[in-house]
């Protein structure tokens, strides 16, 4: 072939990919041209892929597409267009889209990534359980005051010393995830499962890495980018320790008294084993439970950390939530649940940490399972459909100071309490976190357990304004490295 034909035939190629780019822009949703093989990375950091969706978005509206490399991905921005989505056309936007770092490692098993009768039978499944081992009971609270408990007298063994709070409060989280799988915890000390917990640790950190988002759009380089050997050896180990406790489990299986999610699972595997199509199986069990552990850990045990390090940057703030808790709960019991409805303040407090912390600023990513219509568009069949929430929370038609951690957000000029629809840390429709209610018993429980016995301060020779709050990437966004110094209530002038 001589090289004008050469030439001439890669620019055949080329203008047949602008052809077919232009002509599927007719049906999709408006979006930067696309280059070809690396389509709008050119326009993006991969790093912090939140905030070019958000600048993105200024241009190409609300609902927008965007190319990473070979593969279309539809945005929808801002809460009204996300309710539209995931509310009024649940059942389309429903599934989760084919992601390779999770297709590796789950296979499309468990309860996140999993989809259509499967993730049907699992999601009922963990619902129930969830319910049924703790979940909005008496019994899940008196397991978060316990675990309170150990971590007060954590707090207090640095005699108001400076401390580092992740692996503390990551380990916590886990314990009362752990409750209701397993129904046991694990002490601080516990290296076995402080190592699971340094590989959890790792992996979200990978997931929401440079190298993990080019590895999902190219899997066919993977041998090249390397990350997601590392993330799929971590969860071998990970496996590992949890295969351990699935024998142990087994081996001890009393139907008459069911700990826990596990041996609850057990069981079902158990009455169906005559069921060829049954779900009930060994990668169900291996791949629910660590999606239920996962996340279970994870959102709680960050969103604590940015709210003691947001009380140390506001401490007026933290001075009146100390005086609420002070008038309705004293130092005389635990704080409760029932609580809550007489704090609105520190409800507000909470709820504002979740907003301003955004620690899952894309959401997760749906898909849709047919060609579907949205909005005078139409998103073809598996296309990833990204929910960008970051858009919700900095949204400055919902928000009076939006970039700013500001309680006010959630009350009124009374001082009572206010329910916002736009506040969605837990998502929309059918995919809505399963834990939502979990995760809202243990902040509170947490939280003001630990303003009921300490005031939490910079590090010596810090002011709460030199405190950084610039987020560390990763899958959830999580706080820069800091020092936390927990000073008991007696010790603090004028407590």
């Amino acid at each position: 072939m001589k090289a004008s034909e050469a030439v001439y035939g890669a620019l055949g190629l080329v203008a047949i990919f602008y052809l077919k780019t232009l002509l599927e822009r007719y049906k999709l949703p408006p979006g930067p041209l696309p280059m070809p093989l690396i389509g709008n990375l050119n326009l993006v950091d991969l790093n912090k892929l939140y905030i070019s969706l958000t600048e993105l978005s200024k241009t190409y509206g609300q609902v927008f597409t965007v190319h990473m490399g070979p593969k279309k991905k539809v945005v929808l921005v801002g809460y009204d267009v996300i309710k539209d989505a995931f509310l009024s056309h649940g059942e389309e936007f429903a599934s989760r889209p084919e992601i390779p770092i999770f297709k590796k490692i789950g296979e499309g098993h468990g309860v996140i990534f999993s989809n259509g009768v499967k993730w049907k039978i699992m999601r009922r499944f963990s619902l129930h359980n969830l319910r049924k081992f703790g979940k909005g009971k008496n019994a899940i609270e008196l397991k978060i005051q316990d675990e309170l408990h150990s971590l007060v007298r954590y707090f207090e063994s640095h005699k108001g010393k400076p401390f580092e709070t992740p692996v503390i409060l990551r380990h916590a989280a886990s314990n009362i995830i752990c409750s209701i799988l397993f129904g046991n915890r694990y002490g601080y000390d516990d290296s076995e499962f402080q190592y699971l917990l340094k590989l959890l640790e790792e992996n979200i950190k990978l997931s929401g890495s440079s190298r993990i988002e080019l590895y999902n759009n190219y899997p066919f380089l993977g041998f090249m980018i390397g990350a997601h050997r590392m993330i799929l050896w971590n969860i071998e180990q990970m496996k590992n320790f949890f295969h351990k406790i699935f024998e142990s489990h087994a081996l001890h299986l009393n139907i008459n008294h069911l700990t826990g999610f596990v041996d609850s699972f057990l069981l079902k595997w158990q009455q169906e084993t005559q069921n060829p199509k049954t779900e009930f199986h060994e990668k169900n069990l291996l791949f629910t439970t660590l999606d239920l552990f996962s996340a279970g850990t994870e959102t709680t045990s960050t969103t604590l950390c940015w709210g003691i390090l947001l009380m140390m940057k506001y401490p007026e703030v933290q001075r009146k939530v100390q005086a609420e808790i002070n008038k309705v709960i004293s130092l005389s019991r635990d704080p409760q649940v029932q609580d809550r409805k007489n704090m609105p303040y520190t409800d507000a407090v909470i709820h504002e940490i979740q907003r301003f912390a955004n620690i899952v600023p894309m959401g997760l990513s749906r898909s849709v399972a047919a060609d579907t219509q949205f909005r005078g568009y139409v998103i073809p069949k598996g296309t990833e459909v990204i929910p960008l929430l970051n858009s919700v929370f900095r949204d400055k038609t919902q928000w009076e100071t939006p970039h700013q951690f500001n309680p006010a957000h959630f009350l009124d000029t009374s001082g009572n309490f206010v329910k916002k629809d736009c506040f969605i840390p837990f998502g929309l429709g059918k995919r809505a976190c399963l834990g939502e209610s979990l995760a809202r018993m243990e902040l509170f429980l947490l939280f003001v357990g630990f303003l009921q016995k300490f005031t939490f301060k910079p590090a010596p020779g810090l002011e709460p304004e030199d405190l950084d709050l610039t987020p560390e990437i990763g899958f959830t966004l999580t706080p820069a490295p800091h020092l936390v110094c927990a000073i008991p209530w007696e010790e603090v002038p004028g407590s």
